[in-house]
């Protein structure tokens, strides 16, 4: 009965030893998952930080666009109004060129009528001075055939 005993013992110690080698070798494999594991948990929390970095970023750039967006929108109300105000400024500017230019036609009608007016009477002065040196020539004549049957008598 020792040696039953005796070799109960030893198959228990023998369970025992197999069942602790199992045991240390799913310890083993769990331990190993455990660092692969948190390893990745590791990895992902770096890429948690670095998508929340980027996030941030993201956002900030986003606000800075919505920003620009509505100074590019208020820029460009702007643009519109004084492109408004220049092209109706260009129409004025353009309705007064053409009545400035008929005002300068019928200036040069004027100046060309009066022109012509000039030279007509230039001429009819110019006939008036000769008729009149004619006549004063006449006179002197006259005078002198005057001057010359008085002082011959």
């Amino acid at each position: 009965m020792n040696r039953i005993i005796t070799n109960l013992n030893f198959l228990g110690v023998v369970a025992l030893a197999i069942l602790c080698m199992i045991q240390w070798q799913n310890n083993s494999k769990i331990f190993g998952q455990m660092g692969r594991l948190n390893q990745i948990r590791l990895d992902q929390a770096t890429k948690l930080a670095e998508q929340d970095a980027t996030l941030n970023q993201n956002s900030t750039d986003l606000a800075d666009l919505r920003q620009r967006l509505s100074l590019a929108e208020s820029d460009l109300k702007t643009t519109r109004d004084d492109l408004t105000a220049a092209n109706q400024q260009r129409d004025q500017l353009k309705t007064a060129l053409d009545k400035w230019t008929a005002a300068c036609a019928a200036r040069d009608e004027q100046i060309k009528q009066a022109a012509q007016q000039i030279q007509t009477l230039t001429t009819e002065r110019d006939q008036a001075i000769l008729k009149f040196n004619d006549l004063a020539d006449k006179y002197n004549w006259v005078v002198k055939q005057l001057n010359d049957s008085r002082g011959k008598s």
